[in-house]
């Protein structure tokens, strides 16, 4: 197994190792971010498997279509989604939501149904460029770049808010309750920093090469982003900040 391989492949188990634990708290707390992010990390687990499959035994037009769908162009916004139900309440995470669904079909089928300028194949990972026209690039660059910035700017929201002592939420729609404040606060600072890491491959291509870069930001975003998760979501309750009378939200 080669080197970009194993990258993908601790990324994945990662992936999928976060999935769990975000689809296990779903289950016991039926909370709509929390299932947004189950699917997102499910989303992430496939393009690191994808990748870690292609890097092994070689690329392909099917895996590089699943690859570019879903390391690419639908896993961010499902992680955003979640940031959207967290700070903006139900109503609007649902309105979000009912237009995400839509908008991931109309991705599914333009990225799998789309003609190709090149047959994929080899060991090295193609550009979307090289192999797309417009439309896939389009849902790409829009996949990665508005909701990263949401995800982003939510965080660092967030731990402002924490630090000051006032609730990370945007009116009274997004009722919640604060458990360790400076723990919520480092891990939104720690999901801010996941999710520019993730964006960071482009930057590191030059120096790495587009499959290393990838594979890097790949395992080190998707292992920060857990770290954050983990550290806003444990511990007991010391300190309680509330934003309504009723609570949704424990961290």
């Amino acid at each position: 197994m080669t080197l970009n391989a194993s990258l993908a492949a601790a990324a994945t188990l990662i992936a999928v190792a976060f999935g769990f634990s975000t689809l296990d708290r779903w289950q016991r707390r039926r909370r709509e971010h929390e299932l947004a992010w189950t699917i997102a990390l499910g989303l992430f687990a496939a393009g690191g498997m994808s990748m870690w499959w292609a890097e092994s035994h070689g690329w392909g037009t099917a895996i590089f279509r699943l690859f570019f769908l879903t390391g690419a162009v639908l896993n961010v916004p499902w992680l955003a989604l979640g940031t959207v139900y967290l700070l903006a309440g139900r109503e609007w995470g649902n309105r979000i939501r009912t237009w995400l669904i839509a908008l991931s079909g109309l991705a599914t089928g333009i990225v799998l149904f789309a003609p190709t300028k090149i047959a994929v194949g080899g060991r090295n990972l193609p550009q979307g460029s090289e192999v797309f026209g417009i439309g896939p690039r389009i849902l790409a660059a829009v996949g990665s770049g508005v909701p990263a910035t949401v995800i982003f700017v939510g965080a660092v929201w967030s731990a402002v808010r924490v630090a000051r002592g006032r609730v990370p939420a945007l009116g009274a729609g997004a009722q919640r309750t604060v458990s360790l404040p400076k723990r919520l606060a480092l891990g939104n600072v720690l999901i801010g920093a996941g999710t520019l890491v993730l964006s960071a491959s482009g930057t590191l291509a030059g120096r790495l090469g587009k499959d290393r870069a990838f594979a890097v930001t790949l395992l080190i975003g998707v292992a920060i982003l857990f770290a954050g998760f983990l550290v806003a979501s444990s511990g007991a309750t010391r300190r309680v900040l509330a934003a309504a009378p009723e609570s949704q939200q424990a961290a």
